[in-house]
């Protein structure tokens, strides 16, 4: 029994070599050696064959991953811009379309986030007919003053008669930090209590609260000549 092991592992040794892989996480390699005639393309084809498919196709660091997923809280506070009335904004989207000017009337989607919750939003806007939410787009004139369009009483839509007045009230500094985006832009902004909804808070939104507002540039409303 003994001999017989003793002649297995002198064949062993004449036939094959031991080749450590250079990575330390995997053991040590048989490969023929020349006697039976291997070439060297086929002993590295035999050593590539070997490693398992993860060493040579290796997947993406987790940090590149988590890069390619946009999130404006990942955004340093200096790449922010600041408005002339002191609000810092960062465009995630530059848009193509024309430019919202001061007297321009605007419709645009807006959604006021408070610690990663939506407290509001005009995409929650109520039918005057029933309970049905739709997102229906908040129409304003770029500079003017705050709830001055809310004052409409009815506005007809393909959902159906919707209530001007029943619609989410945006912050003020909704009417100021629009001007110089461009119609398909999409742009966040820093709102502080003085410029949000003050210490009265809205919804989610305590008193006195600083909360995240971005807005989505839909249309810059043509004017009448």
């Amino acid at each position: 029994m003994k001999s017989e092991a003793m002649r297995m592992a002198t064949w062993c040794s004449r036939s094959f070599s031991i080749i450590k892989c250079p990575c330390s996480e995997y053991g040590p390699l048989l490969l023929p050696n020349n006697s039976l005639h291997f070439s060297r393309r086929s002993s590295t084809a035999l050593l590539i064959s070997s490693l398992p498919f993860s060493f040579l196709c290796p997947s993406p660091p987790p940090v590149l991953a988590r890069d390619r997923r946009f999130n404006s809280s990942t955004i340093p506070i200096q790449d922010y811009l600041t408005s002339l009335d002191g609000l810092k904004y960062y465009d995630l989207v530059e848009g193509k379309g024309p430019i919202a000017e001061k007297g321009s009337t605007v419709q645009v989607h807006f959604d006021c986030i408070y610690r990663g919750i939506t407290a509001v939003s005009s995409r929650e806007s109520k039918l005057l007919a029933g309970n049905r939410i739709i997102a229906q787009p908040y129409e304003f004139t770029v500079g003017s003053p705050p709830g001055k369009e809310r004052k409409r009483e009815f506005v007809d839509n393909p959902n159906g008669l919707f209530s001007a007045q029943a619609a989410p009230k945006p912050p003020p500094a909704l009417y100021s930090v629009t001007e110089g985006m461009r119609t398909g832009g999409k742009r966040t902004v820093i709102v502080t209590p003085d410029k949000g909804y003050g210490q009265k808070g809205m919804n989610e939104i305590p008193p006195g609260a600083t909360f995240q507002l971005n807005i989505e540039l839909l249309q810059v409303v043509p004017t009448e000549k």
